[in-house]
């Protein structure tokens, strides 16, 4: 009987003490989240720019209406926007083909150091921002659409290798053993009983990633790496703002399309 009354007892400390966690971690997360609005918004925030709902409506009132004048003037940089996602996606897996395979560790050729080496490759180009890629190659090779399709591609590298080398890492180990077993080389194992396998969440993993990479290729253009993004920059510059809702509206426009092709693709092929 006393042996179950403890018992009780515990359950009781073990209950009470797991309330008192909540309590102190809800408690924390409140704490967190006033210091937070109060640092970032309150204290660093003009509030006498801003001014009063009135004004703020009233800067808001500019961007009603569209620019019909430079509409057949989009048309070109939103096809270069659409380009620069599909050319950037597809660089992007070719480079992202040896550091997936660098980086899985059932495959990867020198242990240790190459599949570390591809993780901190990984790392780095899912840590470095679009648009901070943008800006190197803008340094580095001028203005334009160029170096907006380098900033897709090093951006991509991260995502879709990672998902490469865990796929390759969780493929069934039968048929490579059978294809090791029957003398297949190492390139047999990859291509006979690797990429069968992994084959559907790659294609569905670069869809993804290009679908991602349309939006990101919108605002390259902010950073003088062409398309869209740099049409939305002259328009804000020359406070030209019905302008500027017509490319918004635009961007929107091919974000949606990039949607709809995306969906239609993964039904058909994966």
């Amino acid at each position: 009987m006393s042996g179950y009354q403890l018992t009780i007892d515990d359950y009781s400390k073990q209950n009470s003490s797991k309330i008192l966690k909540k309590i102190i971690f809800y408690i924390l997360l409140i704490i967190i989240i006033f210091l937070s609005v109060y640092f970032i918004i309150i204290l660093d925030t003009d509030w006498h720019r801003i001014g009063s709902g009135a004004s703020i409506l009233k800067q808001l009132s500019y961007f009603i209406g569209l620019d019909v004048k430079i509409m057949p003037h989009l048309i070109l940089p939103a096809f270069e926007t659409f380009l620069m996602a599909c050319l950037g996606t597809m660089l992007g897996l070719i480079l992202s083909l040896p550091v997936a395979w660098l980086g899985a560790k059932n495959v990867t050729p020198l242990g240790a150091v190459s599949f570390g080496f591809a993780r901190m490759l990984m790392t780095i180009s899912r840590s470095v921002h679009e648009i901070i890629w943008a800006l190197i190659f803008v340094g580095a090779v001028g203005l334009g659409a160029l170096p907006g399709i380098l900033a897709l591609a090093f951006r991509s590298v991260g995502f879709i290798s990672k998902i490469i080398s865990e796929n390759i890492e969780g493929a069934d180990k039968k048929p490579i053993e059978a294809i090791k077993a029957a003398g297949g080389s190492g390139f047999d194992v990859m291509y006979y009983g690797i990429i069968p396998q992994i084959l559907p969440t790659v294609i569905g993993t670069i869809i993804f990633e290009w679908d991602i990479n349309i939006r990101r290729s919108a605002v390259m253009g902010l950073v003088g790496a062409g398309g869209l993004g740099l049409a939305f920059f002259r328009q804000m510059h020359m406070s030209n703002y019905p302008g500027v809702t017509t490319v918004i509206l635009f961007i929107v426009g091919l974000i949606v399309i990039g949607e709809i092709l995306s969906h239609y693709l993964r039904k058909k092929i994966i």
